[in-house]
C-alpha cells in the first residue's frame, strides 16, 4: 500500500463530516487530519476517529488545552 492509498483510507466522509455535531455543544466540528480528530471549538474537545470511525463520546474527547 503507498502513501496516496493510506492517506484516502484516513480521510472522513465530506458528507458524514457535514452531518456530525458536537455532543456537547451541539456545533459543527472541524476534521483534523493529520490527528485524526474530529475538533469542537465551542466545546474545547477534540473527538478521536479511529479505524475510520468518529468516536463521539465526551468521555474518550481530549480537551484541547492537552
Amino acid at each position: 500500500m503507498n502513501d496516496q492509498e493510506i492517506e484516502h483510507r484516513t480521510d472522513i466522509d465530506p458528507k458524514l463530516l457535514e452531518a456530525l455535531i458536537c455532543p456537547m455543544s451541539r456545533t459543527p466540528l472541524r476534521y483534523d487530519r493529520k490527528a485524526q480528530e474530529l475538533i469542537s471549538e465551542r466545546a474545547g474537545l477534540a473527538y478521536p476517529i479511529r479505524d475510520g470511525v468518529p468516536i463521539m463520546l465526551p468521555d474518550e474527547a481530549r480537551k484541547l488545552d492537552d
